[in-house]
């Protein structure tokens, strides 16, 4: 991973936002504040809107992921739980660089409809930090989509799988994450497509030099 001078270590890269002017914009991890690890959402462009693009990001990210503010300045954010969750923090810095400007943001429901199985799958806390998975439809089959969906939630979230059916899951952290475990459920009904997508992002290139982003 790249490390950039009092931006702390780059750990994902939207190298050309469509939503203004293509424009690179970094998620970078710098050191702990009061014991969380603190995130950065930058851009080196110096493109008329990219500091509303930026704060509209860092909004998103916020909505999307359960994130919080973090001190220090603009475009910073943590985790309240303390913990870095790194992986889950990646995947809401790409889906917010997706959002369109004009919407605004909302936490995902913490179900979906799964085009695969014609079923809807639902995701309830059960405390702890700590999720069980269900879902409609006959026996057929429902467990073993389950099981998979839920594989795809520890994958994402980089959390473990708990219960003796394989549809439970837990952040090490202890702490309930819905807005996150909702973002991530609609990448784990396909989450191999999903790392597809980030390797490909993340071979895109570098982030630009600031003189060939200011034209």
């Amino acid at each position: 991973m790249a490390q950039i001078a009092d931006l702390g270590t780059r750990i994902e890269l939207v190298s050309m936002d469509p939503h203004c002017h293509d424009i690179s914009i970094g998620l970078y991890e710098q050191g702990a504040a009061d014991g969380a690890p603190v995130f950065l959402v930058h851009s080196y462009s110096g493109q008329a809107g990219t500091v509303e693009r930026l704060a509209f990001v860092t909004r998103a990210m916020m909505a999307l992921g359960g994130m919080a503010a973090a001190p220090g300045g603009a475009q910073r954010l943590r985790f309240a739980c303390g913990s870095a969750h790194r992986l889950a923090c990646r995947r809401v810095f790409l889906e917010a660089c997706k959002v369109k400007p004009e919407t605004s943001p909302e936490a995902r429901p913490l179900s979906i409809y799964d085009k695969t199985s014609g079923r809807s799958i639902r995701v309830e806390g059960s405390g702890g930090g700590a999720y069980r998975l269900g879902a409609d439809g006959a026996d057929d089959g429902r467990q073993r989509r389950v099981a998979a969906v839920a594989a795809g939630l520890v994958k994402l979230g980089e959390m473990r799988t708990i219960g003796d059916n394989g549809d439970g899951v837990a952040f090490a952290c202890g702490h309930a994450h819905d807005a996150l475990v909702g973002l991530l459920l609609v990448r784990a009904l396909n989450v191999r497509a999903t790392m597809r997508e980030q390797e490909a992002v993340a071979g895109r290139g570098v982030l630009a030099a600031p003189s060939a982003q200011s034209s």
